[in-house]
């Protein structure tokens, strides 16, 4: 970029002007960029020639008609975004081939708590994923939970004892740290390593399991695999406290009692 590419210092200043109007009259320099782009979809702003950003018609008759009070200003402009980035979601949706998958001006979703513990999930070790499956067993009351994670071991990453009352039976167990689905041969694999050696199983993963390997997990005549997706992981990870901390606030919804002064 050249001295000549950036615009003149008046040029900049009426549309952040109005950036910061449009915004309740403060703004960081990170929302003052993103509200000028979405003032030009709304139709308020147009930069016809280059680095020069002008009020459109519209635009100027928002700002200067003397009937609108600033309140209804503030009001139609959030009208305006409104429909603005309705209109870009209908885009996006029309056109999912975007290399960022976010169109220009289109705030960014943060992504959510479930979301970024499964990234969390993803990023360490294979051997501590499994150490973390084996915690979370015993905090779910299983008893005698170990590891093996052995080659040749035909995908078991571990057994543990359940006990239910009175009752306990030995559960095989196989952590997989998926991004997309679990197919239902992974089902079949690991019910067949389980073969011969007990008739209890549950298969982990970060990702999600397909409906036919839903179908595999309860097929008929077949010990059933009971079956944590990354959803649940998220839920019962958060339900033990393993990495999850969840803190409970208090919203205040205080009235004036107008009674109480007219009476002292």
């Amino acid at each position: 970029m050249t001295a000549a590419d950036v615009p003149p210092y008046h040029a900049l200043l009426e549309p952040a002007l109005q950036a910061v109007f449009s915004l309740g009259g403060s703004a960081s320099i990170s929302e003052i960029v993103e509200t000028v782009i979405q003032l030009k979809g709304m139709g308020l702003l147009t930069n016809s020639s280059r680095g020069v950003w002008a009020l459109t018609e519209e635009g100027t008759s928002l700002l200067t008609d003397p009937s609108m009070t600033d309140t209804h200003r503030r009001e139609r402009i959030l009208e305006l975004r409104a429909q603005y980035l309705n209109d870009l979601r209908k885009v996006r949706k029309n056109s999912p081939a975007q290399d960022d998958g976010q169109l220009d001006g289109e705030p960014a979703e943060e992504p959510t708590w479930k979301e970024q513990l499964l990234e969390q999930l993803m990023t360490i070790a294979p051997d501590a994923f499994e150490r973390l499956a084996k915690r979370l067993l015993r905090e779910a009351d299983f008893d005698s939970v170990n590891v093996t994670g052995k080659s040749g071991d035909g995908g078991i990453d571990g057994l543990g004892v359940y006990r239910l009352g009175l009752v306990s039976f030995p559960v095989f167990f196989q952590c997989k740290r998926y991004r997309g689905s679990v197919s239902p041969s992974a089902v079949r694999d690991f019910r067949g390593a389980m073969a011969g050696r007990g008739d209890k199983g549950l298969l982990i993963t970060t990702g999600t399991f397909t409906a036919d390997a839903k179908k595999e997990a309860t097929r008929d005549g077949a010990p059933p695999i009971d079956l944590i997706d990354g959803d649940r992981l998220c839920e019962l990870l958060q339900k033990y406290d393993l990495g999850v901390q969840t803190k409970t606030r208090t919203v205040e919804d205080v009235t004036i009692d107008n009674a109480f002064f007219s009476d002292i």
